[in-house]
């Protein structure tokens, strides 16, 4: 690890409505140095996705700062690319087609475009499909897509918002791992969205649980399991049950908070 790459200090963030104002962030300090794999953990509502679109310059914060490689966040940037659970490739274009969209934007030459589709489409075992249009693959295989399109891009900074969450468990597996061998080949700075405290533990380097709203950092630990983990492990399994102890408490209060609600209503 090297310097801070990623740095969030004193960060609030509240939505108002007409009637009320949510508070969906509460003093989040985190400091995420290059290189790391971080998962942002909890149950719904606990603010991570808010967290993650900070982060990315989708959504500013009420209050506090973001900055990504010394430079405050402001909106969107080209350093920082970001995966949804959606695909949110487009339809009318083939894999080849969707992987050099941002490519073509920059202006980049032919020749280089052709150059860097061929290694992403090898990467990540695309090549066979490079015609096809996303309606013809697997969730899995745009998923794939979704990364490659992010990858061209060669932003150091990879947001990740619970991109294995719709798919099947062999799948999400066979992503993980691919993920994780690009992670150790790119040397990328991962930001991670789950729910799930097995796929957090065996792709993260580092955790921060959440509260439920307003969401904080309830524990921020490091992984120290030796890769490729092995989910049946004891110490795997220790690990997997203090998390899920922290976020139960937090899927707990989350169920109280509702069930006051109900009783005033």
């Amino acid at each position: 690890m090297s310097a801070t790459h990623i740095q969030v200090s004193g960060v609030n963030k509240v939505f108002k409505t007409d009637s009320r104002e949510v508070v969906a962030l509460k003093d989040i300090h985190l400091d995420i140095p290059q290189g790391q794999f971080v998962c942002l953990l909890g149950p719904s509502g606990c603010g991570k996705s808010t967290l993650l679109n900070a982060i990315a310059g989708f959504s500013l914060p009420s209050s506090g700062t973001i900055t990504a490689d010394g430079r405050l966040v402001t909106g969107p940037g080209p350093e920082r690319g970001m995966v949804f659970q959606e695909y949110a490739l487009f339809p009318w274009m083939t894999v080849e087609k969707n992987i050099a969209f941002g490519l073509e934007i920059k202006g980049m030459d032919q020749a280089a475009i052709g150059a860097k589709v061929d290694q992403l489409l090898a990467m990540l075992s695309l090549s066979d499909f490079r015609h096809r249009f996303p309606k013809d693959l697997s969730g899995g295989m745009r998923q794939r897509v979704a990364i490659a399109r992010v990858l061209a891009l060669d932003s150091p900074i990879m947001l990740m918002d619970e991109p294995f969450g719709a798919l099947d468990a062999l799948t999400r597996r066979n992503l993980q791992d691919e993920l994780l061998r690009i992670w150790a080949e790119l040397k990328k700075t991962i930001i991670f969205v789950t729910h799930s405290i097995e796929e957090a533990i065996y792709l993260a380097d580092r955790i921060v649980v959440m509260t439920y709203r307003p969401g904080t950092v309830k524990r921020d630990m490091m992984v120290d399991l030796p890769r490729l983990r092995d989910p049946a492990a004891a110490e795997f399994n220790a690990l997997k049950r203090e998390l899920g102890q922290l976020v139960m408490e937090e899927q707990q209060r989350h169920h109280n908070d509702e069930m006051r609600m109900a009783a005033v209503d």
